[in-house]
């Protein structure tokens, strides 16, 4: 996949200004920010990148006196994660309520294995995650978050739908809590690649199949999903939020994540013109998780 890198030039360059901008222009495209010295980068997948959209936020930044202006280029087509590959992550560690039976979820990648557990923890629960140029280590706060709430849920016998997988965590995740079975899709092989390979290494390959392309797929899937798992931008989330519901059964649940919390009116809005009841709505920083209700 072909994405153009945006550079940024915010004068002056404030910390405000920085991430009020970054908030403002979803709907240019955008996955991901760099803060720059002098502003910001934006990646932006080449199919998506509106600069319409882009250059009518600048026209009416909200900050009085602040000018930007952006130039924009062909990404280098790289391993984004290869150096962060080479170096892996430090375990990380959720805790588990008490009905769980155990005292955390613990993720962690190959290079770094959780400490020893001394005479008399509490058990815990460990999943391994070798990233391999895909999201979802559960460094970002965004991860965190779902998997925390899916840590509160009943997941015994469920069937999960994990929609943008990318290391296949989420899914992996509800799996190792209880889930029957799972489907996850993503629009890139390598992510796909990526989740069966974890799916292996976590034991529950058995359970989880990972398809290639976008939320199109789901038109063509009959399963009815008691859990749907989409950490996404907030546009995606928009643009597939009907196809979600449209697989939803009846007393089903809907996890987001990958958007700011000031984008959650917004999301919410969306939610309820198709049936959905927001149930409850965590933060972390500016990010933020809600969980979204089908009752029957």
């Amino acid at each position: 996949m072909k994405y153009y890198e945006v550079e940024l030039t915010i004068t002056p360059c404030t910390q405000d200004a920085q991430d009020l901008l970054s908030a403002l222009t979803a709907d240019a495209g955008f996955e991901t920010f760099e803060e720059t010295a002098t502003g910001l980068k934006a990646y932006a997948q080449q199919s998506l990148f509106d600069a319409s959209a882009l250059d009518a936020v600048i026209s009416d930044f909200p900050i009085q006196g602040t000018h930007i202006i952006y130039k924009v280029r062909e990404a280098e087509d790289r391993d984004w994660n290869e150096q962060w590959e080479q170096e892996g992550f430090e375990p990380i560690s959720i805790p588990l309520p008490s009905s769980r039976g155990v005292g955390a979820l613990v993720i962690h990648d190959g290079r770094h294995l959780p400490s020893p557990i001394d005479e008399g923890q509490a058990e815990r629960l460990a999943i391994e995650i070798d990233a391999h140029m895909a999201f979802g280590t559960g460094t970002h706060e965004t991860t965190r978050m779902l998997c925390a709430t899916l840590l509160d849920m009943k997941l015994e016998d469920k069937r999960v739908l994990d929609c943008g997988c990318g290391t296949g965590i989420l899914g992996i995740c509800a799996l190792r809590l209880g889930a029957r079975e799972c489907i996850g899709y993503d629009i890139d092989e390598w992510s796909t690649d990526n989740t069966r390979h974890n799916a292996v290494i976590n034991r529950v390959d058995d359970r989880l199949q990972a398809l290639c392309g976008d939320a199109t797929l789901l038109d063509s899937i009959d399963t009815q999903f008691d859990i749907v798992l989409a950490n996404i931008n907030r546009n995606i989330l928009l643009q597939d939020m009907e196809r979600f519901v449209s697989v939803m059964a009846p007393d089903s649940t809907l996890l987001l994540s990958g958007f700011y919390e000031n984008d959650c009116t917004l999301l919410q809005r969306k939610a309820q013109s198709l049936g959905l009841q927001l149930a409850a709505v965590k933060t972390d920083g500016d990010w933020a998780c809600m969980v979204l209700e089908r009752h029957s």
